[in-house]
């Protein structure tokens, strides 16, 4: 008895007890396609040899390799043909399903799979590729790295692990450079090695690269978190390389001028400026011109140079705003110079995405030495969407070791990713966004869990009973996270040739084969939620745009989630955070799901989507001032990322009021981030825009191809082509706001 199999691991990893009767079960439906007939006996004799000459566990392969070479051994030769035969034709059935979402790649057709990523070209070879290997990984995942307690979740609309295709390579999602660690130090990438920076152009391109190499690294976006500090001794040090070929040309001595005070590098005519007055101007006007182009080059790179295999463009944000040097006023200036003449023709860039650090004493009001280019940046706004806003001043993105006299003031500033991922607590280390970032993150389908409330009449059980279905999925969600880290943290630092040198905040102590378990719980777990509208609906009648006693249970909602959140940053001793989910590919999956298990309810299954995190519905008419009142407390409570967006009407072009004005909101209101949509027309042939409305026929090239140029969960997308459908349905929903 003790060579009989004893237990099976079945093709999804799950052990069961070994059962003989399905292999005589097996044999007989093949004799019964045989001129021949059943041979029980037969059948009986073959899976007692099969069943005694094993493994105490073998795998369901392994028994029918055995079986096959019974039958081959015994008289009936017929039945081994018809079982081998049967056995291809389940395991063609069991590939079906792959087979028909590959010949969609291979199509090129539009739908969710290959338009889940609206950033991401899927019909080229290389994005084929990265589709092929996306949906050909996720079984892997769910085979042998998710327990069954979180696939049942997932499988039923509980649960989405985002990324999970990314999961078996144990990459993080994002980071904030420390640009000046590359400029300073130059990098090693694993296949070449690059030298510090000693001017403005250089600056430039070592921070493009040093994006695109970390996009190969990770799964999630990439930021820099102080843009203009970063570049601003570049700047400089250009200055001075002007100086110098003056003295060549000259034959003078201006060394004195190396480190002369310049007020601001504000190009000037040269005629009537004599001697060294001359010289001086003559350098900064050079010195001006090399950084615009220096700026150009930077947007136009990160809207070229493609990661990832070559099928999309990285995914880039760059914070700034706050530096009040000449050299940092100067990268600003020229940077939004450039964002607003546009790139090729003209056209709105799509990357990087660019935020404004707004703050108070700084570049916020018409005292503050900035202010002139806030607004400056509010006008480009209102032109090129960005930039976005950060609020510096919110009480959650404050640090008390901020000085406004510190030249490294920017250590202590939040920074953000452009989609809205924020990292700045941190229990683990220092507080601070730069070398850090989020490690991964699920969403919580909580609309689910309130239609599953829905037939409890008494209001006060119906709400409990749904707190208590959200503390057992939130718990699952917290021991997945947990789990995933703890997986991620056996990589070692060679297989992450940049991020894990020269990137992430302590990095530099470990060697190439050290593991990154001693560096990488100082980012975050984040715990998303999607649907807080549908959710409130659901459990109240009426939305939190709509009703006080519904914005109250939201806030409790979401309130909840960020203590159970704290409870398991002790619990686990990890950084968890609440993330205010951007949902892109995710918003129309919960969604369908619900609706095959509920039906369609009104206001909660009756569109194609789940209202992002939450916000008010897209849907729903109200003023920006009331959209605002309803969605800023709950910024504080999602520290892991937010953003607060109003939609404008018409052309916002000569109006950078209107963008002025939603700052303020920010400021008034204690929002954390925030962006402005207004109507964009793009032209897809020449790259033509304007605000037009309705256009049809470009004026500059007679086309009809006229796109509108539209914001995703926070970054633009150059046409809208490459939208799911559900995000499509959302687009067409969305209302202004007064």
């Amino acid at each position: 008895k003790k060579d009989m199999i004893q237990t099976v691991v079945k093709r999804d990893g799950r052990v069961v007890g070994f059962n003989e009767e399905k292999i005589i079960a097996a044999i007989r439906r093949a004799m019964l396609h045989t001129a021949q007939g059943e041979d029980m006996e037969l059948a009986s004799t073959i899976a007692d040899r099969v069943a005694y000459r094993g493994a105490e566990q073998m795998t369901v392969e392994e028994i029918q390799d055995n079986v096959e070479i019974e039958l081959m051994k015994s008289r009936r030769k017929d039945v081994a043909q018809l079982y081998i035969a049967y056995r291809n034709q389940r395991s063609i059935a069991r590939k079906a399903k792959t087979r028909d979402i590959f010949l969609e790649i291979i199509e090129t057709k539009s739908n969710d799979i290959t338009r889940e990523n609206a950033n991401m070209n899927a019909d080229t070879p290389a994005g084929m590729m990265m589709k092929f290997s996306s949906e050909t990984t996720k079984p892997f995942v769910d085979d042998y790295l998710l327990t069954e307690e979180v696939k049942t979740a997932v499988r039923q609309g509980y649960l989405h692990i985002h990324d999970k295709d990314y999961y078996p390579t144990k990459s993080l999602t994002c980071v904030q450079h420390p640009l000046d660690k590359i400029l300073r130090n130059g990098f090693f990438a694993g296949h070449g090695e690059s030298r510090p920076a000693k001017r403005i152009e250089t600056a430039s391109i070592l921070g493009c690269i040093s994006l695109e190499t970390a996009q190969n690294e990770m799964h999630g976006g990439q930021a820099i978190p102080a843009f203009d500090f970063y570049l601003a001794p570049y700047v400089r040090s250009s200055f001075v390389e002007e100086v110098k070929v003056l003295e060549e040309l000259n034959g003078e001595n201006y060394n004195h001028l190396y480190h002369i005070e310049i007020q601001d590098y504000i190009p000037r005519e040269l005629s009537g400026l004599t001697g060294e007055q001359r010289v001086l101007q003559h350098a900064i006007n050079r010195t001006v011109n090399r950084v615009h182009q220096s700026m150009e080059a930077f947007i136009h790179n990160m809207n070229t140079i493609h990661s990832r295999g070559g099928n999309q463009v990285v995914f880039s944000s760059i914070n700034y705003g706050t530096d009040t040097s000449a050299e940092g006023r100067c990268v600003i200036r020229e940077l939004l110079r450039s964002t607003y003449r546009g790139v090729g023709n003209e056209a709105t860039a799509i990357f990087p995405i660019q935020i404004w650090k707004k703050k108070k004493g700084v570049n916020y009001l018409p005292e503050d030495p900035n202010y002139d280019l806030y607004e400056f940046a509010c006008k480009v706004s209102a032109r090129r969407f960005f930039p976005n806003f950060i609020n510096l001043d919110a009480t959650f993105n404050q640090h008390e070791q901020w000085r406004a006299d510190d030249p490294e003031r920017f250590r202590y500033e939040t920074a953000t990713m452009g989609c809205r991922t924020r990292v700045f607590e941190n229990r683990f280390g220092e507080k601070t966004s730069i070398g850090r970032g989020n490690l991964s993150f699920s969403t919580v389908n909580i609309v689910r869990l309130a239609i599953e409330c829905m037939e409890i009449k008494d209001k006060t059980t119906r709400v409990e009973t749904f707190f208590s279905k959200l503390d057992e999925i939130l718990d699952l969600t917290a021991l997945q996270l947990h789990r995933r880290l703890e997986f991620q943290k056996t990589a070692r630092v060679k297989q992450f040739p940049l991020l894990m040198s020269s990137l992430w905040l302590g990095s530099e102590k470990l060697g190439p084969d050290d593991t990154i378990e001693n560096v990488i719980n100082q980012g975050t777990l984040g715990i998303g939620f999607i649907g807080l509208a549908e959710c409130l609906v659901a459990l109240t009648g009426k939305h939190h745009g709509e009703d006080d006693d519904a914005q109250k249970l939201g806030l409790r909602i979401v309130s909840h989630i960020r203590d159970k959140a704290n409870e398991y940053s002790d619990k686990y001793q990890h950084n968890y955070s609440v993330l205010a989910t951007p949902a892109e590919g995710l918003s129309g999956k919960f969604t369908a799901k619900d609706k095959k298990s509920f039906g369609i309810l009104p206001g909660i299954t009756d569109r194609e989507y789940y209202t992002n995190s939450n916000h008010v519905p897209v849907y729903y008419k109200c003023s920006a001032r009331h959209k605002a009142e309803v969605e800023a407390p709950y910024h504080d409570l999602t520290r892991g990322g937010h953003i607060f967006y109003v939609e404008i009407d018409g052309d916002a072009t000569h109006n950078p009021s209107t963008i002025m004005a939603v700052v303020d909101m920010m400021d008034r209101y204690n929002m954390g981030y925030c962006s402005v949509n207004h109507n964009r027309n793009r032209c897809m042939d020449c790259g033509f825009e304007d605000a037009s409305a309705h256009l049809e026929t470009c004026p500059k090239c007679g086309s009809t191809n006229i796109d509108r140029l539209q914001r995703i969960t926070g970054y633009l997308v150059g046409t809208t082509d490459r939208w799911n459908h559900a995000k499509l349905a959302e687009l067409n929903d969305r209302v202004r706001h007064d």
